[in-house]
């Protein structure tokens, strides 16, 4: 996926293929996808609902495994790592955004921004100090205290962000980061993930609005488990 002593990219995918089997229906989600993206871009990827973005997704996230080709994520070939492994990958490279929030309830703020430090095995002050800076680059220092269900959705958007960056990962992937925020609420969360990608960030990601990928400086559609031609991955 990368020219001879060029810098590998950080997604480079290589006819990827998956496949579920339900009952007897074989589902074919990818459809020998290519793709490219290389270190401080922010993409979007689009397409309606089916179209394969979020098998794409659970895919680019080590997530899922490809059923067949390739996935290098920093030149390392993810289908090659075992899954303590691709725990490890995941914990160290990638940040996760979920429409969801995906926030514990009866844990804090800057508890839960700590997750995925304490899975890591960091120390509690050098866990809480990080998850602090991480509260504070979102602007929320002042809710590090109050639990999800006290503050906005916005905010825990914010928070989710914060968590998502407290490992310094070089990937940050979004799933429909503004789905569940009125569209003033959502133009503040797509501003902070400019200002993510604006500091050195590699940003995805994915929904179905083109007025989100719009926000993106390059936008990949997908439809039926391929990207349209107009929009090739490579």
């Amino acid at each position: 996926m990368s020219d001879a002593g060029a810098p590998a990219p950080v997604i480079g995918l290589e006819a990827v293929h998956k496949h579920y089997s339900t009952g007897d229906l074989d589902v074919h989600a990818l459809r020998g996808i290519d793709l490219r993206i290389d270190a401080g871009e922010f993409v979007a990827i689009m397409g309606p609902s089916g179209s394969g973005k979020t098998t794409l997704l659970e895919i680019l996230g080590c997530l899922s495994l490809p059923t067949s080709g390739r996935y290098h994520l920093n030149g390392r070939t993810v289908d090659e790592i075992d899954a303590d492994g691709l725990a490890k990958l995941r914990g160290e490279e990638i940040g996760f955004v979920f429409q969801s929030f995906n926030l514990l309830p009866r844990l804090s703020a800057v508890e839960n921004v700590e997750l995925p430090l304490s899975y890591r095995g960091v120390g509690r002050r050098s866990r809480r100090a990080r998850a602090l800076e991480a509260l504070a680059r979102v602007g929320l220092s002042q809710r590090a205290q109050h639990q999800p269900t006290e503050i906005s959705g916005g905010e825990r958007q914010r928070v989710a962000i914060a968590r998502a960056l407290v490992n310094h990962p070089t990937l940050v992937l979004a799933d429909e980061p503004t789905g569940n925020l009125d569209s003033a609420t959502g133009n503040e969360i797509l501003a902070l993930l400019r200002e993510v990608h604006s500091e050195g960030n590699t940003v995805v990601i994915v929904t179905h609005d083109p007025k989100i990928g719009d926000q993106a400086e390059r936008r990949l559609t997908i439809r039926d488990g391929r990207f349209e031609r107009n929009g090739e991955g490579g």
